[in-house]
């Protein structure tokens, strides 16, 4: 099966996308599959065995960290030359039209997946006026494909109450081998806490923007005596969190990866999740499957993942107090958070990238199939 890939984000930029993208790749290829990636430029031109097919981009005016490449006439050649069997438009939105346009035009079976909620974003930048017709674009751009993926049930049921059409689960997945609660670390501790080992440690993990509203720790930080808290991410909203959380005992961390990443995770008593626009959450998976309680607004995707008072704890999102009601009741009870922990821990390993990927793979065939006995007909 040969499969390309357009995609508005891929590496080097490190985004909850991009690791479902990079897993996605990796066991694509692992099982037979050939796959061309066509992203914005970032320097590579392979990624385990895939060809990555860079373009020239520039930055979003609102959001420097994100790329953007304009569809071009060379695409065709490239896509000519490879043959895809089919094409997977993730988050189409930009590069993403030319995908669905050489589909379209190329006659190839068309996939599309949703992992960013954009139309919520748009309030976090003084646009919500715009959200009507975003959907409808979105609505116009995803009706085009064959099929439509999400990674949580809430999302599918947004899409489809919006008019989307044609719309399944794909399923979430998480790197069990390397998010474990082995890597706990008082190293990592120390410097998480800035030397403060034995204070509770609260952390956040993710994009530093505004859509994921950390500032709204501060309260949950402020009511709990002693606790530290650690942001491990970067993005354009830094400046504003580091003059919004000054005089707190907060440490920006920056970008972590890989064992250091896991460690952090690991490490930490509490994971903080305030945002109310996420369709998934991966960083919720990983955090729990190194064993760390989890926190979280019970919005979108993380009700999918979080059981509340099962396996982490969940507020409502426009309720701080119930934010801090609900980490404050995690850090007082030892003997419960330790069943949470293991609670996490036995739900994130029901989600292998592996497993996700083979049903992506069945999804693929399927289309390809259902499009096949279309052209028969």
């Amino acid at each position: 099966m040969r499969i390309a890939l357009f995609t508005e984000t891929f590496l080097p930029k490190v985004d909850g996308i991009v690791t479902r993208l990079r897993h996605t790749v990796e066991h694509l290829q692992r099982n037979g599959a050939n796959v061309l990636v066509i992203a914005p430029d970032g320097g590579l031109t392979e990624y385990k065995g895939a060809v990555i097919h860079g373009l020239s981009a520039f930055p979003l005016p609102l959001y420097p960290e994100l790329k953007l490449a304009l569809p071009r006439p060379t695409i065709r050649k490239v896509l000519a030359d490879f043959k895809p069997d089919l094409i997977h438009v993730v988050n189409p939105a930009f590069l993403g039209l030319a995908g669905l346009y050489y589909a379209k035009g190329m006659r190839i079976p068309l996939v599309a997946s949703y992992h960013t909620h954009l139309p919520q974003y748009l309030q976090h930048y003084g646009l919500a006026a715009l959200e009507g017709l975003l959907w409808e674009l979105l609505k116009g751009m995803h009706n085009q494909a064959h099929l439509n993926l999400c990674t949580s049930s809430a999302m599918v049921q947004e899409l489809v109450n919006h008019g989307i059409e044609r719309v399944d689960l794909w399923q979430r997945g998480v790197d069990t081998e390397m998010f474990r609660p082995s890597l706990a670390s008082p190293k990592m501790r120390d410097r998480l806490s800035q030397g403060n080992s034995d204070s509770p440690l609260l952390l956040y993990v993710g994009r530093v923007s505004a859509e994921k509203e950390i500032d709204r720790i501060k309260p949950i930080l402020e009511a709990i005596p002693n606790a530290r808290l650690a942001i491990v991410g970067d993005g354009p909203h830094r400046e504003a969190l580091e003059a919004h959380f000054a005089g707190t005992p907060t440490y920006f961390a920056g970008y972590m990866q890989g064992m250091e990443l896991a460690s952090a995770f690991a490490s930490a008593d509490a994971f903080i999740f305030p945002s109310r626009t996420e369709t998934l959450g991966l960083v919720l998976l990983e955090a729990m499957a190194a064993g760390c309680p989890v926190v979280a607004a019970r919005s979108g995707g993380i009700p999918d993942i979080v059981t509340d008072g099962v396996n982490g704890y969940l507020f409502e999102p426009n309720d701080p107090q119930g934010a801090i009601a609900a980490t404050q009741r995690l850090l007082a009870a030892t003997d419960e958070r330790e069943t949470i922990r293991q609670n996490a821990r036995l739900e994130a390993e029901r989600w292998g990238w592996a497993a996700a990927t083979r049903q992506l793979h069945n999804f693929y065939q399927t289309v390809i199939d259902s499009q096949s006995l279309a052209i028969a007909a």
